[in-house]
């Protein structure tokens, strides 16, 4: 099997960074003119993920990465570390299944102990996790709860840095996503489940972690390209997606004297069971991802090494920032 690779540490230079788009434009070039033309692949691994059209399915929230078809890949036969992250004590909300997961799995192969956050219905794929990150030699700890529960949010910090012995990353990463036909069907229940899961949670836990956050520590939280691209069935959680960005720019000038970095991602449309349980109108599902120049959703594991770039304490100089990982689609901007 080819393995994935991504620990170099041009990764986070800008110079790499504008040598890959460079290199990926020929990819690109290839397929004008050829409509209907399948893109080429960026990688011999990129090569080996599914493209649209996906089965038609459905699940109850909040889903379960096992039931999935095509299941995403999380990097949990590819990911290779390099020890970027040695010593280090994450602690990942949502990180059961999707991003989350696979940041969990990239972190712990890199060398860190890692506890995850996820609700109780998803302990299935979080026992999958606990695995892996144990096969590693790693600490894990299992921290379920709802994130809309301020009691829990807010000792979710105190608990990491009780079961891993301190807390050097934080991963905001969980959120709710539903579809919605226009505003006169999104509910006030709808509302206020998104605003707590996605905006609630993510103030009351990075308040709680900040005591156990030293000089080198980061925080990440994970935005979207919705941020700046609003479907018009997202409406809430686009709302809450433009929040985090602001709310990691003002958390990056106020945490620099104390040697915090804090940046966000801004994935694109990406696999995740987020997409099966009512995050995508259901007829819309197939085609996720097809309109993107890539033409295919991502994959978890395609975001694992720019969350591993941003923990890596070699990104010094990178706070405040947005970085994109969203198959050529357009991102907010830094």
């Amino acid at each position: 099997m080819t393995e994935f690779n991504p620990n170099r540490r041009a990764f986070v230079a800008g110079a790499a960074m504008a040598g890959a788009a460079a290199a990926a434009a020929p990819a690109f070039a290839q397929n004008q003119g050829q409509p209907g033309a399948p893109n080429a692949p960026m990688t011999a691994q990129a090569a080996r993920f599914p493209k649209p059209p996906y089965p038609e399915q459905q699940q109850p929230w909040p889903g379960l990465a096992q039931r999935m078809n095509p299941r995403p890949d999380h990097g949990e036969e590819t990911y290779r570390g390099s020890g970027r992250l040695s010593g280090k004590r994450a602690l990942i909300t949502g990180g059961d299944s999707g991003i989350g997961r696979a940041a969990a799995i990239a972190f712990a192969r890199e060398g860190a102990d890692v506890a995850i956050a996820y609700l109780p219905a998803e302990e299935p794929d979080a026992q999958e996790v606990a695995r892996i990150v144990e096969q590693e030699g790693r600490r894990f700890a299992a921290l379920p709860g709802d994130l809309r529960e301020k009691d829990y949010t807010t000792g979710l910090a105190g608990e990491a840095v009780r079961q891993l012995g301190g807390l050097d990353i934080l991963v905001n990463n969980a959120a709710y996503q539903q579809w919605v036909p226009g505003l006169e069907q999104l509910s006030d229940e709808q509302f206020d489940q998104t605003m707590k899961t996605n905006l609630y949670a993510m103030f009351w836990l990075t308040k709680a972690a900040l005591p156990h956050l030293q000089s080198g520590s980061a925080i990440i939280n994970t935005s979207s390209e919705v941020a700046a691209t609003s479907p018009e069935g997202l409406i809430d959680y686009s709302m809450t997606k433009a929040g985090i960005l602001t709310f990691t720019k003002s958390m990056a000038k106020q945490l620099a004297s104390r040697g915090i970095r804090v940046n966000a991602v801004t994935p694109g449309p990406i696999w995740t069971p987020l997409q099966v349980c009512g995050g995508q109108k259901p007829e819309n599902l197939p085609q996720f991802g097809s309109s993107t120049p890539i033409g295919r959703a991502g994959q978890p594991v395609e975001l694992a090494p720019l969350y591993v770039a941003l923990a890596d304490p070699a990104f010094s100089y990178s706070t405040g920032q947005v970085f994109g990982a969203t198959g050529g689609d357009p991102q907010p901007g830094a």
